[in-house]
């Protein structure tokens, strides 16, 4: 690379600029020509929610398409949640994305402007961005190639310079792309969502699993943590009278068990069409037949509920009071 590209990617990712004319560094011919290559304006709209402790951004691309990513404010560190699809493919009953069914992949540029986004408003604030969650729309491991494009520029030290150990990845449970993802020479952190103890009960709710069961997900999920002695998370989403009845809890310690591993992630289920979320006090009885039987687990604050930005909310809609910029 020579010095002109890191005298323009350092405009983009560190001083994190969004008209090249403000880029007094570069010559004026350089910068028209960049205005017409490398357009730095984003078409986003903007969705706070009551506490401000989480952001929903409406991004809207050349074709029209949009796609959501939020940024999460916790005490003392900001989560972007990134999308990586338009739609999902899955079609997960408890997820509004999944409802929209598939409309295409997101580039690797597309990925990474949902996170430009967020680092430009939060350095209006003084803040940066600590963390990165592939949660958002869609499966990462069916858009495999962009995802780990996208991962890379985050983890550049002349880039966005994010540790790979503040990055995570969380997929249904594509096995080749487990597979791949183990050869990766990344530590970057992987989550499966999960969400039933039994391929019955998972098959119901997730149609993925017909096609590839528990036992082929975990088989390719025991060598990850074999070949890279990493920690796994697995999501689990708690549906009243679904998936939360202690016997369930018990079918999953006896699933997980004997992997030190391996951790279960309780998430409260936010409502978005035909299930219930459970009571706090059955998660609280769930999460303590885990731990009783050696299931390290602990139980997900949801964020944003009242702009929809909450886990499985997300989809290319809108309809709340926004504010533009």
């Amino acid at each position: 690379m020579n010095y002109r590209d890191k005298q323009i990617d350092h405009l983009i990712y560190k001083d994190l600029i969004d008209d090249w004319g403000n880029a007094t560094t570069l010559p004026i011919a350089l910068r028209e020509e960049l205005k017409q290559a490398r357009p730095l304006a984003i078409n986003a709209t903007l969705f706070d929610s009551k506490d401000h402790r989480t952001k929903k951004a409406l991004i809207k691309f050349t074709d029209n398409n949009s796609v959501e990513t939020v940024l999460m404010k916790y005490k003392g560190r900001n989560s972007v949640c990134v999308s990586s699809q338009i739609g999902c493919p899955m079609g997960c009953k408890f997820c509004k994305t999944g409802t929209m069914g598939f409309i295409r992949n997101l580039s690797s540029s597309e990925i990474i402007e949902q996170i430009l986004y967020f680092a430009r408003l939060l350095k209006k604030e003084n803040e940066t961005i600590d963390n990165i969650v592939f949660m958002g729309m869609g499966e990462p491991f069916l858009n495999y190639e962009n995802v780990m494009i996208a991962i890379r520029i985050l983890n550049d030290k002349d880039k966005l310079n994010i540790g790979a150990r503040h990055i995570s990845l969380s997929t249904c449970g594509i096995i080749n792309g487990i597979e791949k993802f183990t050869e990766e020479n990344l530590q970057v952190n992987l989550a499966l969502s999960l969400h039933a103890p039994n391929d019955t009960l998972r098959t119901e709710i997730m149609p993925i699993n017909k096609k590839q069961p528990l036992a082929n997900v975990l088989e390719a999920i025991r060598k990850y943590t074999q070949k890279t002695n990493r920690k796994v998370m697995f999501e689990y989403i708690m549906i009243k009278d679904v998936n939360d009845r202690p016997i369930q809890a018990l079918e999953l310690a006896e699933l997980l068990k004997q992997n030190n591993l391996f951790m279960v992630n309780l998430i409260p289920y936010n409502p978005t069409g035909i299930y219930k979320p459970s009571t706090t006090e059955e998660i609280k009885r769930f999460q303590e037949i885990l731990l009783k039987k050696g299931i390290r687990a602990t139980q997900r604050y949801s964020f944003g509920q009242d702009i929809n930005a909450a886990c499985g909310q997300l989809a290319n809609s809108s309809g709340n009071s926004h504010i533009q910029l």
